[in-house]
């Protein structure tokens, strides 16, 4: 077997041990219950996808999962180990880096200096030491040529890419840096029909490359087109996980809404909803 073979959607993936579990995880801030008791795993080279609507817990996952919060109650562990993360830079020291919408970028520095910053090369003595920009400059054309990327120079102003290609700069910067767990909070969700798929196809590159990408979303399409496994939060609470193929877009679309509360609703309101 390959690793191409092992890195596709399919059953080889399923055998892997994962790399990241979290089991029953509650957060709650004073009285109110963010998280009640959500499980969910990812593997290598899988996309495993978070799906669900504003309110239903996706957030506070992501921010205990990257190291921003403690778990209220509940375990996390790392390659089988139990794993404790007092801040983001635990977090990232482990492997898990995380790609927020904001993607904490400047605009008009480089796309050179975004990708290496606080990380930057030096060469010299210790009198002499400076940036290596040469250094720099080549692995961030090698590393977007990789991920489809084809930059006009090093040194444009990272603002002058497209949504899209930023988002890739974002998620080639972390697996540079040795990211083993990559989560995306909402990745697509400001992108036009061309930079989404610009995305969705680095998504598939990272993920044959063995990262486990975590991928939070409320768009079930894209979710659908480049995920392995579906876990749909509602309220705080986990309503399943199913394996690509074992369920619809009009299914996770409707666990998503609510399921029965939705149909209920608009049974009341005479099929208007």
């Amino acid at each position: 077997m390959t690793d191409d073979t092992i890195f596709h959607h399919g059953d080889p993936v399923a055998k892997l041990a994962p790399i990241v579990e979290m089991k029953n995880i509650e957060k709650h801030f004073g009285n109110i219950i963010a998280l009640a008791g959500v499980s969910f795993d990812v593997r290598p080279g899988e996309c495993h996808c978070l799906l669900g609507d504003n309110g239903a817990g996706k957030s506070t996952f992501i921010k205990i999962m990257s190291g921003v919060h403690k778990p209220t109650k509940g375990e996390i562990l790392f390659n089988g180990a139990p794993m404790s993360f007092n801040s983001p830079r635990d977090a990232m020291e482990a492997g898990i880096a995380t790609v927020f919408q904001d993607l904490a970028m400047i605009p008009l520095m480089s796309v050179a200096r975004n990708f290496f910053m606080g990380r930057e090369p030096t060469k010299g003595s210790y009198l002499t030491k400076r940036l290596d920009v040469d250094k720099m400059n080549q692995v961030v054309m090698d590393e977007m040529r990789g991920m489809g990327i084809n930059l006009r120079a090093p040194d444009q102003a990272v603002g002058t890419l497209s949504g899209g290609e930023r988002q890739t700069v974002a998620i080639a910067r972390a697996v540079y840096f040795g990211a083993k767990v990559l989560i995306l909070d909402e990745p697509t969700s400001a992108l036009g029909v061309r930079q989404t798929s610009n995305v969705l196809a680095t998504i598939d590159k990272v993920r044959k490359q063995g990262v486990g990408v975590v991928f939070i979303s409320h768009n079930v399409r894209h979710a659908l087109a480049v995920g392995d496994r579906f876990t749909v939060l509602n309220r705080g609470k986990t309503l399943g996980t199913a394996q690509r193929g074992e369920i619809s877009q009009g299914e996770l679309q409707d666990l998503m809404a609510g399921g029965q509360e939705l149909a209920l609703l608009e049974g009341s309101l005479g099929g208007t909803v």
